[in-house]
């Protein structure tokens, strides 16, 4: 890292230079002049405004190593970062005069730069969290406001006031910046999920009570916060906020104080426009209280839905928790899967990659690709009556190879222009009434058949698998696929299963029969053995018409 000594020690940004103050970030080195200015910065914390290079290299732990700080110093002061001034406490001759010594400080420039980029690294490091306290804190609050916006004029105090208001802002600002950042974080923990299971699986049950504890807190403060808001909305808000921002604007025009008679008091209205009141006095005053509105505002809409097409804020985070927590469950599921060694889409396709790097040469990848894809060329984009004919003629054999296989014989104009159109009168129309006749009987025929299925499973209560009796191969079908529904969902070590068919219309309980024995199921089909179990299904379709169904 070397560089020229300046010569024109004038900041940059005079003389039309601009200033760079972010320069050092994507410059060589960078590391380097980070710690040179975090030297100045720590400095400043302490109250000390000027440093020499002896300084910051004894900062960095380099005492006595002033060429390489001195270097990078010059380019900061070149960049706008930081201002050189000739240091002349120390000059004892005339050789010393001439010598260049300066003393380095933060310009404003540098100073805003690194106030940036400490909130940039604050913003990208947070760890977000759902604040139960801080729900506590907001409701507090607003208690102690409701009680001053009933109170009498004469007994409201300004800055009581303003200092509420003032946490008030500070703490649901944390609140809702900490939530949103808590949900995006949750959202890369779920998508984390491929790296390492056992951890994930262990941090999941905290983490799905840290959200529910969460949304119950949530629910319970929220009502009450929002009626809260409600109450003070009622009684007039808007006096609190115009005491807060003529408080404020006390400070934005100095000389004049908080209290300044305008002939109303501190009664909540904006002091009347007459000569005595400074314009700028009001104009800071209506800048004050558009923000505190503002602020008040998204106070209301985080807690308060507007209607139902416009949800409050605290709903919206209430329902992504709740989703969550779902696609948290949805995961551990998935994960449980593939360690129980249950084939998934994402497993399926690693073997596949796996093949392909394995497959000796490209003809043998190719002839994988086609096996595993089936996305063989086309052979034809239309036949010919006379190709039809042939084929009819010299049918080749199943397992005769694509190459040997007759052609098809196409149009030249097909190939010349991508269209075929034949010559003459067109085909008419085919009436296919009859084909979609036949469809139609056939699909009503099997909705009975299924239906009829569905009322012969159907139990009135809770029975034994050999008190089915004799079932029928429709009933017998869709028996074996509720069972095999009921037995997918069991844990280990349940003693009771419930569950849905995948189609929604049938609902099984199953709990098995200690000592029960084997048991036998007549079928037209033969006979199915297996342990005795209690059964209960239910026909959610007939719940759903209104036909009593099993309680």
């Amino acid at each position: 890292m070397t560089t020229s000594r300046l010569t024109d020690k004038t900041p940059a940004g005079g003389n039309g230079v601009p200033r760079q103050p972010f320069a050092h970030l994507s410059a060589p080195n960078a590391p380097f002049y980070r710690d040179v200015l975090m030297t100045f910065a720590r400095a400043r914390d302490r109250f000390i405004v000027h440093m020499r290079p002896e300084d910051v290299s004894a900062d960095l732990g380099w005492p006595g190593e002033t060429e390489p700080v001195v270097a990078a110093l010059e380019k900061l002061v070149e960049w706008g970062n930081l201002r050189a001034d000739p240091d002349t406490g120390r000059v004892t001759t005339v050789e010393d005069f001439h010598r260049a010594r300066y003393l380095y400080q933060l310009t404003a420039a540098g100073q805003a730069a690194e106030e940036a980029i400490a909130v940039y690294e604050e913003a990208i490091g947070r760890r977000g969290a759902l604040q139960s306290v801080a729900l506590e804190d907001i409701a507090a609050q607003l208690r102690a406001l409701a009680e001053m916006v009933t109170a009498d004029a004469a007994h409201i105090d300004p800055a009581k006031v303003h200092l509420l208001l003032l946490a008030l802002a500070e703490r649901f600002t944390g609140l809702a910046d900490n939530a949103q950042a808590f949900m995006a974080s949750l959202r890369r923990v779920i998508d984390f999920s491929d790296g390492d299971v056992a951890a994930f699986v262990a941090y999941k049950q905290r983490l799905i009570d840290y959200i529910n504890r969460f949304i119950a807190d949530l629910a319970n403060r929220g009502a009450e916060i929002a009626t809260l808001l409600g109450q003070i909305e009622a009684a007039g808000v808007d006096r609190l906020l115009v005491i807060a921002a003529r408080r404020e604007a006390a400070d934005i025009v100095p000389g004049l104080p908080a209290d300044t008679d305008s002939g109303t008091g501190d009664t909540g209205e904006l002091p009347a426009d007459s000569a005595d009141t400074p314009v700028a006095y009001d104009a800071a005053i209506t800048v004050s209280l558009d923000a505190w509105r503002n602020r008040w505002r998204g106070l209301r809409d985080w807690f308060l839905s507007a209607d139902s097409r416009h949800p409050s804020q605290a709903r919206l985070l209430r329902g992504a928790a709740i989703t969550a927590i779902t696609q948290l469950i949805d995961t551990v599921a998935t994960l449980n899967e593939r360690r129980s060694g249950r084939s998934d889409r994402s497993a399926d396709f690693r073997t596949l990659a796996r093949w392909f790097a394995e497959a000796p040469d490209d003809a043998a990848a190719h002839r994988l690709w086609r096996a595993a894809f089936g996305l063989t060329p086309a052979r034809h984009l239309t036949v010919t009556p006379e190709t039809v004919a042939a084929w009819q003629e010299h049918e080749p054999a199943p397992s005769t190879p694509w190459r040997q296989a007759p052609p098809v014989r196409i149009s030249p104009q097909l190939r010349k222009t991508g269209s075929y159109e034949r010559r003459g009168q067109p085909n008419r129309v085919a009436d296919r009434a009859e084909q979609r006749r036949f469809l139609a009987e056939r699909a009503a025929r099997e909705a009975e058949q299924v239906a009829a299925a569905r009322e012969r499973l159907a139990t009135q209560r809770p029975v034994l698998l050999s008190e089915l009796g004799v079932l029928d191969r429709h009933a017998f079908r869709l028996f074996l696929g509720v069972l095999s529904d009921a037995l997918a969902a069991r844990l280990p070590g349940d003693i009771e299963v419930r569950t849905t068919t995948s189609d929604g219309t049938m609902e099984i309980r199953l709990a098995p029969v200690p000592d029960g024995g084997v048991v036998r199921i007549e079928t037209d089909g033969g006979v199915l053995h297996g342990p005795e179990h209690l059964v209960e299904i239910i026909d959610l379709t007939a719940a759903r018409h209104g036909v009593r169904v099993p309680a």
